[in-house]
């Protein structure tokens, strides 16, 4: 490897929030948005409500960078599909709103 090479790895310092902005924002959204509201009993606890949040962050929750659309997408539920149900994700923390025949 070439020493020009070399010096384009950059390593983020210990404590320097500003050097790795998309880690911060995932760490302080699951803060927010999920552990500053639940009791958490042990570490199996801590992942099993981690992954739940991740799933909804990740399928349901809106993202306004996406045009209110979820990472993983949403298909468009036409008034056909019946009336608007609210199901709990997340153990009750967050719902999500979708349409369900009668």
């Amino acid at each position: 490897m070439c020493e020009s090479q070399k010096s384009l790895d950059h390593y983020t310092a210990p404590g320097s929030l500003w050097q790795n902005a998309y880690a911060e924002r995932v760490i302080g959204s699951i803060r927010r948005e999920c552990l500053d509201h639940a009791v958490v009993l042990g570490e199996r606890h801590l992942k099993r409500v981690v992954s739940e949040y991740v799933d909804y962050y990740n399928g349901v929750r809106t993202h306004l960078a996406l045009y209110k659309d979820a990472p993983d997408g949403r298909e468009i539920q036409p008034k056909e599909f019946g009336r608007i149900v609210s199901l709990k994700r997340v153990g009750g923390l967050h719902h999500e709103y979708c349409r369900m025949a009668a």
